[in-house]
Formats: C-alpha cells, sequence, structure tokens
C-alpha cells in the first residue's frame, strides 16, 4: 500500500497502528517487522488525516499549550523556564499579550517551536 484511498482503508490503518504500538518502544530495532510496519502505516495515517482532516494552522497558544504538556510543564514551570512571571504566561496564553522579541526567541529555544511561528510568519 502507497496510499490509503478511502475511509475503509482509513480505519483499517488506524486500527492497525493501535495494535502494533503496544508491540513497539524506544528500545523496538528499526529492523524489527513491527517498527516497520508501524512507521510505514503511521505515516500513511498521517497522510491521509492531513489531506481529509486538516484543522488549519494551530496558533501559537495551542503550541506552547501543547508543547507544555509534552514537557509536563505548568505556567509556573514554563515562567522559570524562559524567565518570566507566572501571570505572564498566562496572559500569553489567554491571548491578552504576545510573547516580545526576546521572550518569543526563549520559547522557541527551550520549547523547540520553530521561531516563524513565533514570529507570526
Amino acid at each position: 500500500m502507497t496510499k490509503i484511498e478511502n475511509e475503509i482503508q482509513y480505519e483499517w490503518a488506524v486500527n492497525r497502528v493501535e495494535q502494533l504500538l503496544p508491540l513497539v518502544n524506544d528500545e523496538t530495532p528499526e529492523t524489527d517487522s513491527n517498527y516497520i510496519e508501524l512507521v510505514l502505516l503511521s505515516n500513511l495515517v498521517a497522510d491521509y488525516s492531513d489531506e481529509h482532516f486538516s484543522l488549519g494552522e494551530p496558533s501559537l497558544v495551542d503550541i506552547i499549550k501543547l508543547r507544555m504538556y509534552e514537557m509536563g510543564l505548568n505556567q509556573t514551570a514554563l515562567a522559570k523556564l524562559i524567565g518570566v512571571s507566572p501571570s505572564r504566561i498566562s496572559e500569553y496564553l489567554s491571548g491578552k499579550k504576545q510573547p516580545t522579541l526576546l521572550q518569543g526567541k526563549k520559547l522557541s529555544q527551550k520549547l523547540n517551536i520553530d521561531p516563524a511561528i513565533v514570529l507570526g510568519v
């Protein structure tokens, strides 16, 4: 299979990915058949999802919240990480304020966010 053509194939591939996930971990060699199948199917599922279920570009706030979740950070921890007050983080996350250029640079570096997203370009 080089491309998922329809929703039936998509559902099958999603179910197969869910079956493979418990069988593969960080120690699984890249030559393992389950690893290879998981990577290939995951890419096909992602391509189909991007084409048929795209929600548009996420906002900077969405990306910051996602990175916070992924890194296990709360607002206080993020504030310490980039050197601002927790209330400033709250203002960023609520959309009341935009990060300064310096804070945007720190957000980009510490949270591994593309600088273009932080700058809104």
